[in-house]
This record gives structure tokens, sequence and C-alpha cells, in this order.
């Protein structure tokens, strides 16, 4: 309901009419998630030493939530096709010609920093590019559901699963054959639970993140790529790096491979958590002492 709220209000009243409604709107999440206060508390607690005292010192949770609020928007333009091609910036046009010049299609694995819904701008900017996004229903049902009511695009798939099974599997490999790329975030524990995780460090401390990305790669072997899209200046900054053109390796190998893999991952995302530390929406507490309220609240 509160999305549906800032959507109309953007609709009928402007950015100006969404800014007023999103002030009690996430005013009201801010009080009743508790569970999602105290993440982000952890986070900005995490992040600050790798911040200028100044940056470090105006963090706040509230700043976080009414962030993530303005993120919705930008959730909402993405997909309604309201992005402009002068809003989007992309910083690695080299790898996008690489991609472009590909026979074969890919992985690409995102997170839950910045908006990932810009992705549709990836897709504006590579005409000839299709993608599948990997969503989990527990968690994104109703969300994916009124991001489909407000994009058609051909080019643009939800793919809902809860684990990769072997007719997925199967699915993806097809699609990867036909030149598509398959889209899932690299930095959320399995719905179904955590027997596919990596122990990594993650700012300074371990935290565990999923292999699933990883394992899937070795499936397909096929290329990887990360993307990140951060919002700095009113403007959208894509950031695409190729992280592997293969990840393969004996069974013997397996987890040490998959392992230091899915720490190159949090090596990265780590980065560009300090280029935008209030742009991580991952409401749930991350690090392992905290176990006992590990399920996203937003």
């Amino acid at each position: 309901m509160g999305m549906k709220a800032l959507l109309w209000a953007y609709k009928i009243f402007g950015l100006t009419g969404f800014r007023l409604i999103l002030l009690p709107v996430m005013t009201y999440y801010y009080c009743r998630r508790r569970n999602a206060r105290q993440a982000s508390q952890q986070f900005l607690q995490q992040i600050s030493p790798y911040l200028p005292k100044e940056q470090s010192l105006s963090l706040s949770t509230f700043r976080h939530f009414l962030m993530f609020g303005e993120i919705i928007l930008d959730k909402f333009l993405a997909w309604m096709g309201e992005i402009l091609k002068q809003d989007v910036i992309f910083e690695m046009p080299e790898v996008l010609e690489q991609i472009e010049n590909s026979q074969r299609g890919g992985i690409i694995i995102m997170s839950h920093l910045g908006n990932m819904e810009v992705c549709s701008a990836f897709a504006d900017q590579l005409p000839d590019i299709s993608l599948t996004l990997l969503v989990y229903t527990q968690h994104a049902e109703k969300f994916n559901s009124l991001m489909s009511r407000l994009n058609n695009s051909s080019r643009i798939k939800l793919l809902e699963v809860t684990e990769m099974t072997p007719a997925t599997a199967m699915i993806l490999s097809e699609r990867v054959e036909a030149g598509e790329y398959i889209v899932i975030a690299g930095d959320r524990t399995p719905v179904t639970g955590q027997s596919r995780i990596s122990m990594v460090n993650f700012l300074g401390r371990k935290a565990p993140m999923p292999q699933g990305a990883f394992i899937l790669a070795g499936l397909l072997t096929c290329p990887i790529y990360l993307m990140f899209c951060l919002k700095q200046q009113n403007q959208y900054h894509i950031y695409v790096e190729l992280f592997s053109q293969q990840l393969t390796y004996a069974r013997k190998q397996r987890q040490e491979i998959i392992d230091n893999a899915v720490q190159r991952y949090a090596d990265r995302l780590a980065f560009y958590c300090v280029k935008s530390p209030l742009q991580w929406f991952n409401f749930y507490l991350f690090w392992p002492d905290n176990n006992d309220a590990n399920t996203p609240d937003i």
C-alpha cells in the first residue's frame, strides 16, 4: 500500500507531491520496522571507518530510509520507461562494446546496492540484448507484480525462483546460448536457508554471501559481469565490469574456487558501497552474530 501511495502521489502531483507523501510513509516504516532500523544502524556503523569523517558523521538511519523511498520512485520510473538517456552515464563503455560484440549470453551479477531496475537502461543501450531477471518470490512477489504492470518490454523478463532446480538451469542455459543475459543478485542469502554460502570478509568483518550466482556460472560456463547502478548528482551511473570469462573447476577445487569468487565479489561490492553508503538496501542484520534476525524486513 505504501508503494502504491507513492506511485499515485507521483502521477498526480509530480516529484514535489511524491516527496510530501514519502516523509510520512517512510516515517511509518521507520517506526514500525525495528529489525530494519537495527540492520541500518549495523551497516552504517560497519562502513563508517571507510568514509571521510564528515561524511560518516552525516549518516543516519532515517536518512537511509528516506533514500530507500527515493530509490523506489526511481524503480517505478525505470520500469515505466521515463528515465531519459541523458540521465544515465555508462562508466565503462568498453565493456558494453565487448558485450555487444559477443556471440553468446552470460550472467550479470547485481546487488541490493543502488537501483537494480535501471538495468532496463542497459537494455536500451544495447537493443539486441535480452535480459532475464531472477527474482525470489518470498521477498519480492508483490513488488515484482507491480513492476510487471508498469513495464511490458519483451526484452526484459522476470523469472521467479525459490531454488535452482535442474529444469531451471536448463531454461537458463538455453537462454544464454541464445545470447540472453541472466541477471541475479549476489548479496542476499538463499530464501531456503544458508546451506550454500561462503563466509567472506565484507567491510572488515566476516559475513555470509550466497554462492548461487557463481554455482550457476559454473554450470553455464559463460562470462560473468558485475553491474552496479548508483544515483550520484541526480544521474544514474552504471558500472559494468567483466568478472570472469568463464568459471571452471574440478570437483576437488570447487569449494575453494567458489569461495574465492564470492570473496572477490564482496570486495567489489564493498568498493561501491563506500561510494554511496546510503544506497545499500539489504535491510536485515547482515553479520553473523545477529543470525536471529536474518530475514529481510524491507
